[in-house]
């Protein structure tokens, strides 16, 4: 896996313009071993979308180098095109957060059994059920992963964007929900590509902000109904299960103990040295950018 260091150029006091780095299209993909085009023409979002959750300064003179993230590969996803999701079911509005710090790991307790070619089917369905039967206004995951590792996007406004999921009650913004098709509960096995898809979409996902996948983050809960009141703030492991943060079983007991191996996973995917300590401290902000570029100036 190829490893992207990108440098940022900081001003001296931070006074630079923002540049959005272009929002690229979904990746073609595969189902039931046939290639798919991506979808030539999207639906229009009826807000304004921002940029692509990575962003990037203008260099200007006296600037001070940056060294910002750890980047990984962006992992080939199947589009909503792809899988067929029916667009006017969908709230068209996308709400955004300011960026991705911590993924929610999830299952989507359905069969095991399933042929990986049959998945676009089981995604409209679980679609279905979260518009019509929960009033979510969308698919509530941001990205779906199958026992064979193909992934695929969920909810609508963009898979380099930090779109709003409805995955995690009190923990939704600023935050990703990958959902394991199927049930991991005690005993199950958990493919050994859907670990590594889950792994290399976590490791592209949170590089955006240079997120260390072995690191922990702190989320402020936006409702009672989480494990967390309202207002209040709680650690995280960057990638954390369901169940850390909602009571619940999900994702599984199986899925839950092979977090730290994915956790690891991303980490190197992200070329971090695997005998390095973790990232603990707050992802990379506008603040400490200021602070830094004071500091260097």
């Amino acid at each position: 896996m190829r490893l992207y260091r990108m440098a940022l150029w900081v001003t001296v006091p931070l006074a630079a313009a923002l540049l959005a780095a272009p929002a690229g299209a979904t990746r073609a993909g595969t189902i039931g071993g046939t290639t798919q085009k991506p979808a030539s023409v999207r639906q229009a979002e009826t807000v304004a979308a921002p940029a692509a959750d990575s962003t990037w300064l203008l260099p200007v003179l006296g600037a001070a180098p940056v060294t910002f993230l750890h980047a990984a590969h962006r992992p080939v996803i199947v589009s909503r095109a792809q899988w067929q999701a029916d667009e006017t079911k969908r709230d068209p509005r996308a709400h955004y957060a300011g960026g991705v710090t911590a993924i929610f790991i999830h299952h989507t307790d359905t069969p095991n059994g399933y042929e990986c070619a049959d998945v676009p089917r089981t995604l409209r369905n679980l679609y279905t059920g979260q518009t019509r039967d929960r009033d979510w206004g969308d698919i509530g995951y941001n990205f779906l992963v199958d026992k064979c590792g193909t992934i695929y996007e969920g909810r609508a406004g963009g898979v380099d964007r930090p779109v709003v999921g409805a995955h995690t009650v009190g923990f939704n913004r600023g935050t990703a929900g990958i959902a394991a098709i199927g049930t991991f509960g005690r005993g199950a096995p958990v493919p050994a590509a859907m670990e590594h898809a889950i792994a290399a979409l976590a490791a592209w996902k949170l590089g955006l902000r240079g997120v260390d996948p072995r690191g922990r983050v702190r989320l402020t809960s936006t409702n009672d109904k989480s494990r967390y009141p309202k207002g209040t703030s709680a650690d995280f492991f960057a990638i954390s299960g369901h169940r850390d943060a909602y009571t619940t079983d999900c994702p599984g007991e199986a899925l839950s103990a092979a977090l730290p191996a994915i956790r690891d996973l991303a980490a190197d995917l992200q070329g971090r040295s695997a005998g390095a300590p973790p990232d603990v401290g707050a992802p990379l902000t506008w603040e400490s950018l200021h602070r830094h570029g004071n500091a260097t100036g």
